[in-house]
């Protein structure tokens, strides 16, 4: 089975359609690390989306802060003011369905998670080597899948040794070692690569690559603009910052 395994979404419909676009031809199933909603202007459109097309769906912090199960005080301001702004604009079903998702999922011999596995429910950040190689013995399964960060890396345990591997590109799963891998994000990226980023898993081949995809920024941006949400959401798209 050949998976997209998209997180940080964000509710930029302009970079999701142009990752499903990528994707069609290349996966036959899509799994989601959660915050399909925030930050973005089409909170509604991205979670119908996803909602129809995901194998596997795991809930990120916006998706606990759009249904108060995160303090909104655990937000800086933009990050805030984006939540509040979702929470406005789904009905009562999308918040309910969002309200359902689980935290950790597992899919073969992976586990689905937003954050660090090792305490998903603090919505730790995995961002350095320590961080992940820390997060290692909170899954059992022999791949481990987090989002969060927006920054693609992997991380890699062994007898050999353990790697650490930014912006993680491809890679071929060697036989006796455990991975985690932030695939980044497709609709707020952070590595000052304004192309959305999602990861295509073979499983059966154990490799995976993330893969870069132009889409609309201007329009993304111009959307977040009319919407009335924080300036910055709009201007750090076509940065990728």
């Amino acid at each position: 089975m050949r998976y997209a395994v998209l997180s940080d979404i964000h509710a930029n419909l302009e970079a999701l359609e142009a990752v499903l676009a990528d994707a069609a031809e290349r996966a036959e199933s899509l799994l989601c690390l959660g915050d399909v909603v925030g930050y973005g202007a089409d909170p509604e459109a991205c979670l119908e989306l996803i909602a129809g097309r995901a194998a596997a769906l795991v809930a990120g912090n916006h998706e606990h802060g759009v249904v108060g199960r995160l303090d909104l005080d655990w937000f800086n301001d933009y990050a805030r003011a984006a939540v509040e702004w979702t929470r406005d604009r789904l009905d009562e079903d999308h918040r309910s369905y969002l309200a359902a998702l689980p935290l950790v999922a597992e899919v073969g011999d992976a586990t689905l998670v937003h954050a660090s596995p090792e305490r998903p429910e603090e919505w730790d950040y995995l961002v350095s080597p320590q961080d992940g190689f820390a997060a290692f013995p909170a899954f059992a399964t022999r791949l481990c899948f987090v989002g969060h960060s927006h920054l693609p890396a992997a991380w890699s345990l062994g007898s050999s040794g353990p790697e650490f591997v930014p912006g993680a590109g491809e890679l071929s799963f060697e036989p006796g070692r455990r991975y985690i891998v932030n695939v980044g994000s497709v609709g707020q990226p952070r590595d000052r690569d304004p192309r959305a980023a999602y990861a295509l898993w073979d499983a059966e081949r154990g490799r995976l690559a993330i893969r870069r995809v132009t889409y609309d920024v201007d329009t993304a941006r111009r959307k977040i603009l009319a919407g009335g949400l924080p300036r910055l959401l709009a201007d750090r798209l076509p940065r990728g910052a």
